[in-house]
């Protein structure tokens, strides 16, 4: 089976530790995807419309995975998530929530807004990067990314 590349990666999490461990884990999972930080929910919906200092698409393209917090200041990832999935252009973005939480409302809620997975951070480093070598092996060699519309990736580049 053919490797496949897939987009930047969008990570929407407050935690500075947080954000720090999952850049180690995914060097060590041989992740080559740039991954692009934002640090609250209002910051990662300024991210995918291409506001503000994200207007530029060369330096912040549209990523092809989002993988979001829910417990984020100024919108949680509840309220990201469902502002997402009613914007008819981002209908096809992966979102794979990544969170503390292990509490059965919240991965019913997620998946109930349109989350297409929920992991629960590990607490140690070696299974942080155990589960993103799997990630990345699943989307390199099972997943099938749905091709956007060039519409939506040239919309966003102009500048008004």
């Amino acid at each position: 089976m053919a490797r496949r590349e897939i987009s930047t990666i969008l990570l929407a999490e407050d935690n500075e530790n947080d954000v720090v461990m999952l850049r180690r884990a995914a060097r060590q999972a041989k992740f080559t995807n740039p991954v692009q930080v934002v640090e609250d929910g209002e910051e990662a919906i300024a991210y995918l419309l291409g506001d503000r200092k994200y207007a530029d698409r060369r330096r912040y393209p549209l990523p092809g995975l989002l993988l979001l917090d829910l417990k984020m200041p100024r919108r949680n990832g509840f309220e990201v998530l469902q502002w997402l999935r009613e914007q008819p252009d981002f209908a096809q973005l992966q979102v794979i929530v990544l969170s503390s939480s292990d509490e059965i409302s919240d991965i019913n809620r997620a998946y109930e807004l349109g989350a297409n997975s929920f992991l629960v951070k590990p607490m140690f480093f070696s299974e942080f990067v155990g589960m993103l070598e799997a990630l990345h092996s699943y989307c390199l060699r099972v997943w099938q990314q749905p091709k956007r519309p060039v519409a939506v990736a040239s919309a966003a580049t102009v500048a008004v």
